[in-house]
C-alpha cells in the first residue's frame, strides 16, 4: 500500500475540486478523440468513393422551381438562394403559426375552465381530439379539405368579390400602393414607439403615485390616429386590386396556396390544443384566494381574469409554452408531406440533385438549431422580465 506523503500533489489530487477537474478533462478528451475519429473516418470513406465534399455546390445553378418565395427566385438561381427561400418560408410559417396558436390556445384554455357546461365540454373535446391524432394525418385532412373545394371557374365568392375560395387556394383583394400609404406606415411606426413610451411613463407614474392612467385607448390613438388623419386629409386614396378569373385560374390580388393554408391551419390548431392545457394549468396554479379577493373588491370576472389571474399565471405559462413554440417550428418540417416547399423539402431536393447529403443535412440541422435557440433566448428574456422581483 502506497502511503501519501504529507502535502504536495497527493493532497491536491485528494481534494474534491481537483478530482472534478481531472474527470471532466478526461471526458472532454475522450469526446474530442471520438469526434476526431468519426470525422476522419467519414472523410476517408468519402474520398475513397470519390464523393465531393464542401459547400461549393451552393454557388451552382439549382435548376428546380419553388412555387412560393419571399425573395426573388427562379430555376436559374443558385442552391444557396434556394436554401434562403426555404429558410424564409419556414420562418414565415413558424411566425404566423406561433401567433395564431397563442391566441387560439389561450381562448380554448380559458373556455376549458368556463362555468358554462357546453363551452367547457366543447373546449375539452377539441383538446382531446386534436392531441390524440398524429399531426401529419391532420395536415392530410386539411389539405384534402381544401382540394375538395370547387375549381377556379366555380370558386366560392365572398365579401363582395374581394375573396375567392377554390382548390387553387384562397385569393383575396389587396389595396393598391400609393405614396400616401408609405407616409401612413411611417406614422404608424412612430405611433407604436410613442405608445410604448406612454406605457413606460404610465408604469413609472403608477409606481410613484399609485394612480394608473388608461393605456389602451391612448395607445390606439397614438398608433393609428396620425395615419388616419393623413389618410383622410389626402382624400383616402384606396384602390383595391381584386382577384379575377382569367383563363383557367384566378389572378390578381393576394393568394394563399392550399399547401400553405393547410400547413398553417394544421400547425395552429394542433399546437393550440397543447397551449390550451398549459394556460389552464397556469390559471389553476394561481391560489383561489386571489380570485376571491378580486371579486370581493368588486371586479367583474373579465377584469379579474385580465388584471389579477393572468398576470400571475403568465409566469407559469411562459416556460412550457416556449416548448410548444419550439415544437411548432420543428413540426413545420412535416410540410414535405403535403408539398409545401420549406427548408426540409428544398434541402431534400438539393441533396438528391447534388448527392452531398452530409452538407445538406448539416445545414438543415444548423438552421433549426439557430431558430430554436433564438426562440428560447427571446422567451427566456421575456420570462425574466415578468418574473417577480424579490427585494
Amino acid at each position: 500500500m502506497v502511503e501519501r506523503p504529507p502535502g504536495g500533489a497527493w493532497v491536491w489530487l485528494g481534494s474534491r475540486g481537483a478530482r472534478a477537474i481531472v474527470y471532466q478533462t478526461l471526458v472532454i478528451a475522450a469526446l474530442g478523440a471520438l469526434g476526431y475519429y468519426l470525422v476522419a473516418n467519414t472523410l476517408d470513406n468519402l474520398a475513397s468513393r470519390n464523393i465531393a465534399t464542401g459547400f461549393g455546390f451552393l454557388d451552382r445553378e439549382a435548376g428546380f422551381p419553388i412555387a412560393e418565395h419571399a425573395v426573388a427566385y427562379s430555376p436559374a438561381s443558385s442552391y444557396g438562394r434556394a436554401y434562403l427561400v426555404g429558410i424564409l418560408n419556414t420562418l414565415q410559417v413558424a411566425a404566423i403559426g406561433i401567433g395564431l396558436a397563442t391566441v387560439l390556445g389561450t381562448l380554448v384554455g380559458i373556455a376549458r375552465l368556463s362555468s358554462n357546461w357546453l363551452i367547457a365540454r366543447l373546449a375539452s373535446s377539441y383538446i382531446g381530439v386534436l392531441r390524440n391524432i398524429p399531426l401529419i394525418l391532420q395536415l392530410f385532412f386539411w389539405y384534402g379539405l381544401v382540394l375538395a373545394l370547387p375549381g377556379p371557374r366555380d370558386a366560392l365568392e365572398a365579401v363582395g368579390g374581394h375573396v375567392y375560395l377554390s382548390n387553387r387556394g384562397f385569393a383575396f383583394a389587396l389595396p393598391g400602393f400609393d405614396s400616401v400609404h408609405a407616409w401612413a406606415l411611417i406614422l404608424v411606426g412612430l405611433g407604436i414607439v410613442a405608445a410604448i413610451g406612454f406605457g413606460i411613463f404610465v408604469r413609472w407614474r403608477q409606481a410613484r403615485s399609485g394612480r394608473r392612467l388608461p393605456v389602451f385607448w391612448p395607445a390606439v390613438a397614438f398608433t393609428i390616429g396620425p395615419a388616419a388623419i393623413l389618410f383622410a386629409a389626402s382624400g383616402a386614396p384606396l384602390d383595391w386590386q381584386r382577384p379575377a378569373l382569367t383563363g383557367f385560374n384566378i389572378v390578381g390580388g393576394g393568394r394563399l396556396s392550399p399547401e400553405f393554408f393547410a400547413l398553417v391551419f394544421g400547425l395552429t390548431t394542433y399546437t393550440a390544443a397543447y397551449i390550451a392545457e398549459v394556460v389552464r394549468a397556469g390559471i389553476l396554479a394561481v391560489p383561489r384566494g386571489q380570485s376571491e379577493a378580486a371579486l370581493a373588491l368588486g371586479l367583474g370576472r373579465g377584469r379579474m381574469l385580465r388584471f389579477v389571474i393572468l398576470p400571475q399565471a403568465l409566469r407559469l405559462i411562459v416556460p412550457p409554452a416556449t416548448n410548444q413554440y419550439l415544437n411548432l417550428t420543428k413540426n413545420s418540417s412535416l410540410a414535405v408531406g403535403i408539398g409545401y416547399q420549406e427548408l426540409v423539402s428544398i434541402g431534400n431536393t438539393t441533396i438528391n440533385q447534388t448527392g452531398q447529403a452530409i452538407e445538406g443535412i448539416a445545414m438543415i440541422m444548423a438552421v433549426y438549431l439557430t431558430i430554436s435557440l433564438t426562440i428560447s433566448a427571446l422567451m427566456n428574456l421575456y420570462n425574466r422580465r415578468i418574473a417577480l422581483k424579490v427585494r
